[in-house]
């Protein structure tokens, strides 16, 4: 009997999983991958055997049964299997129904965490979900449920919305019943953690206008206080003092440069 590790890819570039998990991910005998983890973390384990279990919205994709039978296989067979997924495991990553396939196996497991996708949307565009005196709560939905229906509420100061990008202008209409003012900032990103990502800023009554830039591409949407740009003038610099007292240099370490 094996062990199954479940291990958050991030959800994007290869170099955004944790060292936990590129660590664990080198011991694998097989390793069943979603369809957007990126092909760079096949380096990490080229004697594991990978077998492809992605799925992707409104596309063919492999069923939920058929992903828990093969962890069930590989597991009883196999020494170590990881269920490698995109993001986090924990965030909509059907971990609960994988784990459930384990422990009526009686299969060892473990889950290393990974990078959600809001999580590198928001570093990716310099925008924090979490805003001091503006911004104290932070909500992540799906925009359409198991049935197909899109609900939307105003539960949080930033409501962060996945696997949205068919939805942008249902999704605007259903934010604005739900309370929402129709001048909230509103950001889009898709492909967040990619090099080729793209971000686009709009209002709940522009929204419906990123269709078409982001179209069929993986997209989230935040909306509310996490979506509004950093204000230049107000946002803390790091001073070139600081920065020699901390042993670096003033030109390095100050990450990105903060636009008015």
């Amino acid at each position: 009997m094996g062990k199954v590790a479940f291990i958050g890819a991030g959800p994007g570039a290869a170099d955004l999983i944790t060292l936990r998990g590129a660590r664990l991910l080198a011991r694998a005998d097989v390793v069943l991958h979603d369809a957007l983890t990126d092909p760079a973390l096949r380096e990490l384990a080229p004697r594991a055997q990978w077998i492809h279990v992605g799925k992707r919205g409104f596309c063919d994709s492999t069923g939920q049964a058929a992903i828990n039978a093969l962890i069930v296989r590989h597991g009883r067979e196999d020494g170590l299997v990881v269920r490698l997924k995109g993001g986090d495991p924990s965030v909509f990553g059907r971990l609960e129904e994988e784990l459930q396939a384990c422990a009526e196996a009686g299969l060892e497991v473990e889950v290393v965490p990974g990078v959600t996708a809001a999580l590198a949307a928001a570093a990716d565009t310099l925008r924090p979900l979490t805003r001091r005196g503006s911004g104290r709560s932070v909500s992540l939905t799906t925009a359409m449920t198991r049935t197909g229906d899109l609900h939307a509420s105003r539960s949080a100061d930033t409501e962060v919305f996945y696997m949205a990008g068919k939805q942008l202008g249902p999704l605007s209409r259903r934010l604005r019943e739900a309370g929402w003012d129709p001048a909230t900032p509103v950001s889009v990103v898709s492909r967040a953690g990619w090099p080729d990502q793209l971000h686009s800023d709009h209002t709940l009554d522009t929204l419906a206008q990123a269709s078409l830039l982001h179209a069929g591409r993986p997209t989230v949407v935040v909306v509310g206080a996490g979506a509004r740009a950093v204000d230049a003038a107000r946002a803390p610099v790091a001073s070139a003092s600081a920065a020699c007292r901390e042993g670096i240099a003033p030109d390095q370490g100050l990450g990105q440069t903060l636009k008015p």
